[in-house]
């Protein structure tokens, strides 16, 4: 189970290098998004592994990465492409 918490923080920490490598412009402070990375992934890991039980590492690692990949997506902010129209009446 130590194992299979460790690798989850490993991946949430990959997940929110890739997402800060790729969506810099769009994330607030790198160390806010590592620790909502490596925060999601263990507690996707701990959801899973009590939802479904042991003997599920890998499974525990997918929902892992789903909740990180979650929690990391709140934490992107808008491109300000769009335009706010303006309630004129």
């Amino acid at each position: 189970m130590i194992l299979e918490a460790l690798g989850s923080a490993v991946l949430g920490l990959i997940l929110a290098w890739a997402a800060t490598h790729r969506l810099a412009h769009r994330l607030p402070a790198r160390p806010l998004v590592y620790c909502t990375g490596v925060a999601g992934a263990l507690f996707g890991d701990f959801v899973t592994h009590t939802a479904l039980g042991p003997g599920t590492a890998l499974l525990s690692l997918l929902g892992a990465a789903v909740i990180a990949v979650a929690s990391l997506s709140l934490l992107l902010r808008p491109t300000g492409r769009l335009r706010r129209r303006s309630a004129t009446a």
